[in-house]
């Protein structure tokens, strides 16, 4: 493999009608058989996949860096996940189970937690092959089918998770990808086959998908945008903090949905952990992905590039200091001139009405802005339509966690940031959608209740 940025790495033909038609029936025929396996068995063939994935790690975390622009430092954490993933929700098919209620006279009643059927899975591409995993693991587990359409932006990693899946057993077509952009997510949306869809990505397209969703009257799951608040405050252990500022905003290029990008600093420690943060982001090695020690590679395309630098030119404007960064960025290979690059950014002199400060920039833009009392800062953080995640960072744990109850979001990190384990649900507040990935909340997504009441004695009728 070898990186060619700015360049057509692949064409793949848009999924139509017809295509995404023939995909949820294809789903649907191995929906049948699945779903009538014993957990124990879906977990065997959820085992084998994840050990696909563990044993082809690197060259599946190459193949994702193509596909993305990630350094492959971060793309074989998110190969990680993925197993990781996989592993969680097989732990889990075996144990999933109802309840039985003792009734009056002998009667009884219980419940049954049942599949829903062909679910759609739309992924956005700063993580292509783990949010493809985060959704079909916990909806493979309670015995659904799924059909994914992966960006057009990033098409490569989730083709070759489905042929993972069929080298591990799952019945033909019961992990179906199709291709395209928004004509082929209504299709998939409009098709009276599907039982459930879930959704990555932004805002608008969110909200469009759940007007189709309600036409059919079918269950959704949000993970959508964030303008995440990171808090500061003076007793934090310095360092310790300024690590989790730059996970919170630089990680892939700043392509993260759930970043810290407000960060508030208590001004007595304002200009210490401004200058440090500043050091620190100069210092992050950018350019070839494949490269061991690049940290920072290249953004997904180039209006995304132009609108995040669109970003920082209005931030200046309204009176935001560009600290360090924020200007595009050329290696010295020659090879890589025609990349999406850029420094990442760290804005000082930010208020809260600005714009780099209210809206998702989803790059490599840090925004400062001080605050003075805990009460403040509270109200401050919550002041967003948005509802993703928090941190703070204190060495008052008792502060740490009055503050995050207090947050109005997801989810929450005390003195860590980014950190996303399969075990823990993650999902928003607000218009950052609604639903959960991941953990056991997961599973109420991809599975119905169904209540059976046994009557053990003779009925009694009021007619």
């Amino acid at each position: 493999f070898k990186m060619c940025p700015g360049r057509v790495i692949s064409k793949l033909l848009c999924s139509g009608e017809k295509e995404v038609d023939l995909a949820v029936q294809s789903a649907k025929a191995a929906f049948k058989i699945w779903s009538q396996m014993s957990g124990m068995e879906r977990s065997r063939v959820l085992l084998e996949a994840a050990r696909i994935i563990r044993e082809q790690r690197e060259e599946i975390a190459t193949l994702e860096t193509i596909n993305n622009g990630k350094s492959i430092f971060e793309a074989r954490v998110d190969i990680d996940i993925s197993w990781q993933c996989l592993e969680y929700y097989a732990g889990l098919a075996g144990s999933l189970a109802g309840e039985h209620v003792q009734l009056p006279g002998g009667s009884f009643g219980y419940t049954r937690r049942e599949p829903l059927g062909v679910c759609v899975g739309i992924g956005a591409w700063n993580y292509p092959f783990q949010i493809a995993c985060w959704k079909s693991a916990p909806a493979l587990a309670c015995g659904n089918a799924m059909v994914f359409k992966p960006s057009p932006f990033t098409p490569i990693s989730v083709v070759r998770l489905a042929e993972i899946f069929t080298e591990a057993g799952v019945p033909k077509g019961l992990f179906n990808v199709v291709q395209g952009g928004a004509a082929t997510g209504q299709f998939l949306c409009h098709h009276p086959d599907v039982a459930k869809i879930s959704f990555t990505g932004s805002v608008p397209t969110g909200i469009k998908i759940m007007e189709m969703a309600a036409k059919g009257i079918k269950p959704v799951t949000l993970e959508l945008g964030g303008k995440s608040p990171l808090i500061i405050f003076s007793d934090c252990a310095l360092e310790n903090a300024v690590n989790g500022a730059l996970m919170a905003n630089f990680l892939t290029q700043g392509e993260v949905c759930c970043n810290g990008t407000r960060v508030f600093v208590e001004r007595k420690i304002l200009d210490v952990f401004t200058k440090e943060v500043v050091k620190r982001t100069q210092k992050i090695k950018i350019g070839d992905p494949l490269l061991e020690d690049t940290r920072m590679g290249a953004l997904i395309n180039r209006p995304h590039l132009d609108r995040v630098q669109g970003f920082i030119k209005q931030a200046k404007e309204q009176g935001a200091e560009v600290l360090c960064g924020g200007d595009l960025y050329v290696p010295d290979d020659p090879k890589l001139k025609n990349g999406y690059y850029m420094r990442p950014c760290v804005l000082g002199n930010c208020t809260d009405d600005m714009t780099c400060v209210k809206e998702e920039i989803f790059g490599p833009v840090m925004s400062i802005l001080p605050f003075d009392t805990e009460e403040e800062v509270v109200e401050r953080a919550n002041a967003t339509k948005f509802g993703l995640a928090g941190g703070v960072f204190t060495r008052d744990i008792q502060k740490a966690h009055r503050v995050v109850a207090a947050l109005k979001a997801g989810m929450c990190f005390i003195n860590n940031y980014n950190i996303s384990p399969v075990e823990l649900p993650f999902g928003g507040y607000k218009a950052s959608g609604f639903g959960r990935e991941n953990g056991r909340a997961a599973i109420e997504y991809y599975s119905q209740l169904k209540t059976v009441c046994v009557e053990m004695g003779d009925v009694e009728s009021v007619f």
